[in-house]
């Protein structure tokens, strides 16, 4: 194989991940990455929703730190006003631009790779079929369980993209279902590969001095958790929750790192609970910088409400950290058994604090945890994802 292009909305966390690991197999691989002029207004509007809109700007939507030099990254800009979940018409908009520049900047390819059906997959598969190459798609997450759902015209459109793809990859059991089971797209034509992580990035160091260089107190049991400030991510269960876990001690901190539309109202639901001494917003930090929060803290909770995977679980994994999480369409399927976590249902603080405070006395084996992890390396994902290019390229020429 010598040339990938690759259709994504960002170039960072799971997507450069992959197309890293991938790309040692390829002697060109170039990223589209597509950008909206409005983003860069957000660090001037005060406004706390805009703080999730600022990291959809050029310098938030790639990360180029260490990238191969065969890999490429282009951010491809243009202008709407409708948010992607909402724009019917951005598909069309994205495959026009992106078929220019590919002409424009003369980029050859063999396999187009698209990561979600919308609009990155519906653009790739119209580039496709204008270059005459096959395109895989990787539907994550949000646009298999809830995006098709959204009207009949939104459960055409992807249903028409998944079946345009040469073959299409997803990360858990719980989307190959809704793929193949509602959206009718034959089993197949349909392989599950998780995402991974990285593992010169994700690995265990000491608690200590990871709590000494993020000023975190080294006498408290730390409660972590990383994701987007938004409803389904479930944050206000896992604030509830705390009033219960103060009930049994007292020498917890749940630290929450992320941002978005939700921080303020999050914010006065901990001061209402009487939980700011208990609570600290860490605010978003780059991924990079990550693992030294998994490495701080004593357990790891991802109270969702719904997930396609949950990276933040296996990645909390990856250093050792026992994860509680929620029953949510993908954790179930990383923590299988309770050497290494534990899970309760969504949307149900009571359980939530049962469950943290039985993590936060268990003893519980790190070492086990992080080899457990080790079957999720990028390194062993992509060898997966090659064995369904090759598959895709012999059955196309």
């Amino acid at each position: 194989m010598k040339r990938l292009l690759v259709v994504s909305p960002h170039y960072h966390t799971f997507v450069k991940g992959q197309v890293e690991a991938v790309s040692k197999y390829f002697d060109e691989v170039n990223v589209l990455v597509h950008h909206n002029y409005l983003s860069e207004i957000a660090p001037y509007v005060p406004l706390s929703y805009f703080r999730h809109v600022d990291k959809f700007s050029k310098k938030n939507l790639v990360d180029k730190r260490n990238i191969p030099n065969n890999v490429r990254v282009h951010v491809v800009s243009t202008l709407y006003f409708t948010p992607d979940g909402k724009n019917l018409k951005l598909g069309d908009k994205l495959a026009k631009k992106f078929e220019r520049f590919v002409r424009d900047n003369k980029i050859d390819f063999d396999l187009i790779h698209a990561h979600f059906t919308w609009p990155s997959g519906y653009a790739a598969v119209k580039l496709g079929k204008e270059f005459e190459v096959p395109t895989v798609i990787t539907a994550h997450g949000y646009d298999v369980y809830d995006l098709p759902f959204r009207g009949n015209a939104w459960f055409e459109r992807i249903k028409s993209v998944l079946n345009s793809a040469a073959h299409v990859i997803t990360v858990s059991r719980s989307n190959f279902e809704i793929i193949t089971s509602q959206l009718c797209i034959p089993g197949k034509n349909v392989s599950i590969i998780p995402n991974g992580f990285d593992s010169d990035l994700f690995n265990p160091s000491d608690k200590a001095r990871a709590r000494k260089k993020l000023a975190l107190p080294q006498d408290k049991k730390i409660i972590l958790n990383v994701g987007n400030l938004v409803p389904v991510k479930g944050h206000e269960h896992l604030i509830k929750a705390m009033v219960n876990v103060l009930k049994a001690r007292k020498d917890v901190l749940l630290v929450i790192i992320g941002d978005g539309p939700l921080r303020d109202r999050l914010d006065d639901l901990g001061r209402k609970l009487g939980l700011d001494e208990y609570i600290k917003f860490g605010g978003s930090k780059p991924h990079h910088e990550i693992p030294l929060w998994m490495n701080a803290a004593d357990v790891f909770v991802l109270p969702s409400l719904r997930e396609s995977f949950g990276l933040v679980v296996l990645e909390a994994l990856a250093v050792g950290t026992p994860v509680v999480a929620t029953i949510n369409g993908g954790s179930e399927e990383v923590v299988t058994s309770e050497d290494y976590g534990l899970l309760c249902p969504p949307a149900d603080p009571e359980c939530l604090a049962e469950k943290i405070l039985i993590a936060l006395e268990k003893d519980w084996d790190m070492e086990k945890i992080r080899k457990y992890a080790e079957q999720f390396t990028w390194e062993r994902i992509a060898k997966k994802i090659i064995t369904i290019y090759k598959k895709v390229l012999g059955g196309y020429r």
